[in-house]
Formats: structure tokens, C-alpha cells, sequence
């Protein structure tokens, strides 16, 4: 599987590369690209238009603001797309829903494989007690750029679909201190170099069940990349996500 790697100087570009050179899912580096011109063994690009490589899948670790080269390139090429990417607008989310009706489009507010696992668990968890408060801590280091984080809107989704679509969630707390009945809240801590730590609190009155997942390396992050890539390629066009894998 010969694969493009969008983001290759940042940290997780970086890990990403790691994880193929050292042979994980018999990948290979097609080539990358970076607005900082990446140092690899391989062809580097500072604009993926410039790529004209032989590939199979496209994996992008970059910004969300590369969104629609991304797809335009991927559409182009008709080559699988992996968004490991966060933070993207209405009009990046709608441009990848566009290209999965073309490509197939792997994407995901997180590549763990744990933290789909994770989204269920709390689902579930939530459909048994659907009246529980629930509340959401989500902690960074104090670089990430995002507020909340892709995977803390990841639970809160996964907890509103099992609430019901009334359900509303709130990042932080109101003025006056109180939380409106049904509302899940969210909670960001940015602080030292924290990779990822996840907690999601579900409260009944009578009792508290408490969820998380803690990340100890990024190196989860690119292989769960990978497997999706692997996932991925032979799909027919459509937009898929961590949990289409687990299951």
C-alpha cells in the first residue's frame, strides 16, 4: 500500500512516517507534503497539486484549512482519502461529504481505535440511562489549537444521538452556574504536553458511572491511520469513520 502523507513535518506527519518505515501494515511512502517542505526519504512537496506519484491512498495529518485542495486533489486523482484532521468549518465538513459521493472518504475526529470503542460504551451507557446528567473533560497539551477537541464533539455526538436530537450540549458553563436539564456539558483543560486524555461522567442521582481513555503515545493516532487506510482501500465512494471499522 503506497501511501501520501499530507502534514509530513508536524508531529503527527512525523509519527505517521515512523509508523511505515517501520513496516506497520506493509505500507510505503509514495511521497509527502508540507507547507514546510518535509525531510524524507522520498519525493516532498510543499503543494499536493506538485505529486504526480504513483499511490493508493491519501492520508492527511495536515490543517483543516487544506480541506478543499485535499478533496480536489483526491477527487482528481480518484484516490481514497484518510481526514485525520480537526476543526473543520461547515463549508470543509460539506466539501468532504461532496467528495465521498465521488471517493471514498475515511473521516474521523480520532484515529484511536480505543476511543471508538470508547463512543459506544458511553452510547450505550446513555440509552440505559437517558435521563443521566452527562458531562465531558477533555485534556490537551497547551499547543492544541482546537477548543473543544474533535474527539470531546465525537462523545458529545455519540451522547446526543442516544439522548435523543432535542438534547443540546455546552461547552463550559452558563453565566448563572446551572445546567438546563438533558444538556451535556464539555470541559477543555490546555496545559504541559498532555497527549489526550478523554473522561465522560454520566450521572443518574444515585449513582455515577465514569468512562476514559487516556492516550500514552501518538503513535496510536498513525496506526490507526493505517488501518483505516488498509480499511479503506477497495471501498466503494462513500464517508466512513472509526466507528464503520470497529464494527
Amino acid at each position: 500500500m503506497k501511501v501520501i502523507v499530507c502534514g509530513a513535518s508536524g508531529r503527527m506527519g512525523k509519527e505517521l512516517i515512523s509508523a511505515i518505515e517501520g513496516g506497520y501494515c506493509s505500507a510505503t511512502l509514495a511521497a509527502a507534503t508540507d507547507i514546510v517542505l518535509p525531510i524524507v526519504n522520498c519525493p516532498a512537496y510543499t503543494d499536493i497539486a506538485d505529486v504526480k506519484e504513483d499511490a493508493d491512498v491519501i492520508i492527511d495529518f495536515s490543517h483543516h484549512s487544506a480541506t478543499n485542495s485535499l478533496v480536489a486533489y483526491a477527487i482528481e486523482r480518484k484516490l481514497p482519502l484518510i481526514i485525520a484532521t480537526t476543526g473543520q468549518t461547515e463549508e470543509e465538513k460539506d466539501a468532504i461529504k461532496k467528495a465521498s459521493e465521488l471517493i471514498p472518504v475515511f473521516y474521523s475526529g480520532n484515529m484511536s481505535i480505543g476511543i471508538a470503542l470508547l463512543v459506544s460504551l458511553v452510547k450505550q451507557a446513555v440509552r440505559i440511562f437517558p435521563d443521566a446528567d452527562v458531562e465531558i473533560t477533555e485534556v490537551h497539551h497547551n499547543q492544541k489549537v482546537d477548543v473543544p477537541s474533535g474527539t470531546a464533539l465525537m462523545l458529545a455526538e455519540g451522547v446526543r444521538e442516544a439522548k435523543g436530537a432535542e438534547s443540546s450540549f455546552c461547552i463550559g458553563r452558563h453565566e448563572n452556574g446551572k445546567r438546563p436539564r438533558g444538556e451535556i456539558g464539555i470541559h477543555s483543560l490546555r496545559m504541559g504536553k498532555v497527549i489526550g486524555e478523554h473522561e465522560v461522567r454520566i450521572d443518574t442521582g444515585s449513582q455515577t458511572l465514569t468512562l476514559s481513555h487516556k492516550s500514552h503515545s501518538r503513535a496510536l493516532f498513525a496506526e490507526g491511520a493505517l488501518t483505516a487506510a488498509v480499511y479503506l482501500c477497495g471501498k466503494e465512494n462513500g464517508l466512513y469513520s472509526v466507528n464503520d471499522m470497529l464494527e
